[in-house]
């Protein structure tokens, strides 16, 4: 799923390059660009991050799950944080890129999985619900 989302992702930086430029400049241009790659970064280390899990637990893929929307929407607003005193960074134009991205990646995401593509995940069955299956 990450490899198919990647691509129509990636289309999202000229537009954001073109879009940031047009509004505000070089330094529009560039922080817009840079919000759509950390988002498709983040999209990507989550969906390796969820495939690793998937082959340890299911509470580790629960965990990996629900943890990871809090550390990757900390990554976002730690780096918006971090790059803000920088002269060439402009936080309103991130800020606006970062939420159409996110939103653009989860609406094909949903597209991926109503067509059917979340069949092929395999989820790991529970060690402690087989045992009590089998009366141990």
């Amino acid at each position: 799923m990450v490899r198919r989302a990647l691509g129509p992702g990636a289309l999202g930086l000229p537009v954001a390059l073109g879009g940031g430029w047009a509004l505000g400049g070089r330094a529009a241009a560039v922080s817009a660009a840079l919000a759509v790659a950390v988002v498709l970064a983040n999209f990507a280390l989550h969906g390796l991050s969820l495939a690793w899990a998937s082959t340890v637990s299911l509470a580790a893929l629960h965990a990996v799950a629900l943890g990871g929307v809090v550390v990757r929407l900390g990554a976002i607003v730690g780096l918006l944080l971090a790059l803000r005193a920088a002269p060439w960074f402009s936080p309103l134009a991130f800020g606006l890129a970062v939420v159409p991205a996110t939103l653009g990646l989860l609406a094909y995401e949903a597209r991926l999985v109503a067509a059917g593509l979340g069949q092929l995940v395999q989820v790991p069955g529970d060690p402690v619900a087989a045992a009590a299956r089998e009366g141990r």
